[in-house]
């Protein structure tokens, strides 16, 4: 099978999934108070599964494991810390038995009428620095957080997943301490970068740690110590293409974008003035015509929102 990227060096557009914890807490999972979707693969793990296999039937070629709240940080903080491993490999086994359920069905399908599933979907393992309850990164220590970075890495990419995505950086010195545990696995690795405008009608890292950060120097600062690709993420849709013209000034690499629509109040996203699916798939190739390789969306982001831009890029499987 060909590589992500290998896929993304053809210069083809790749599309990845729509937001796991909030489409878990529309499906009634319990969110849990300080670490959010991320027990969810252990108190629900079918409808985890079906989560990832709805994205992938939708016309997903990258799905994302539930662990954005998985790392050790998190999972201290909410009572289970002994339970990381545990967590963070069910998680993984979930989103790779999805892929396979998936292959099974389509080869099963011989119309090709299953959905708009692609013929190749690669697993891509979730890390954040979010400390316990999606709260300020600056309790933690930086070498505390790097152990547990380098703990999150080696657990998802020993448990069989594709790549890492880096989500919601937002700091220049935290990011590079995860994107230099994650570079150590030797799989590929994508940097997420949250930025919101501030009242100076600048675009900075946000929601901001301990200082506001130009998203253009931070974006620059961390990819200059490596990861395969740059993209927004975890940032309103209506910023998204100013910040991506942003990154573009300071990474020709590719590019890509996930954003998210509504808001969220612990632990439950609101899902307030959310963008329609086919507008969502507009604003996507008008990103895409920016030159940006990834799409797909984060919370708020739903199956319904990927299946309408996958009819976009992907007619003919529809």
């Amino acid at each position: 099978m060909t590589t992500i990227s290998e896929r993304l060096e053809e210069g083809r557009t790749v599309l990845m999934d729509g937001a796991t914890g909030t489409e878990l807490q529309s499906r009634g999972v319990p969110m849990d108070g300080v670490a959010w979707s991320g027990l969810a693969v252990a108190s629900d793990p079918d409808v985890v599964r079906q989560v990832h296999l709805d994205y992938i039937r939708a016309g997903a070629e990258v799905i994302i494991t539930n662990t954005f709240a998985s790392g050790r940080n998190m999972l201290r903080a909410a009572g289970v810390e002994n339970r990381t491993e545990e967590i963070n490999r069910q998680a993984a086994r979930l989103a790779l038995q999805a892929r396979e359920e998936a292959g099974e069905a389509k080869s099963r399908d011989l119309t090709g009428s299953w959905d708009a599933a692609p013929a190749s979907v690669w697993v891509a393992g979730s890390i954040s620095p979010m400390a316990g309850g999606l709260g300020d990164e600056a309790s933690p220590t930086l070498e505390t957080m790097r152990g547990h970075f380098a703990e999150q890495a080696e657990l998802l990419a020993s448990s069989g997943v594709d790549l890492l995505v880096l989500e919601m950086m937002r700091d220049i010195e935290f990011s590079c301490a995860a994107l230099e545990a994650s570079l150590a696995t030797g799989l590929p690795v994508w940097v997420g970068f949250s930025c919101d405008r501030d009242e100076d009608g600048g675009l900075y890292l946000a929601p901001t740690i301990r200082e506001k950060i130009p998203l253009a120097a931070g974006v620059g600062a961390v990819m200059a110590e490596g990861g395969s690709l740059a993209a927004i993420m975890h940032s309103d849709v209506d910023v998204t293409g100013e910040a991506l013209s942003a990154v573009q000034t300071v990474w020709d690499g590719p590019t890509g974008a996930y954003p998210e629509s509504g808001y969220f109040t612990m632990p439950h996203w609101q899902f307030v003035d959310i963008i329609e699916p086919e507008t969502f798939a507009d604003r996507a190739m008008s990103w895409i015509g920016q030159g940006v390789q990834l799409v797909g969306g984060c919370c708020g982001i739903s199956v319904a929102h990927i299946r309408a831009l996958a009819g976009r890029l992907q007619p003919a499987a529809l």
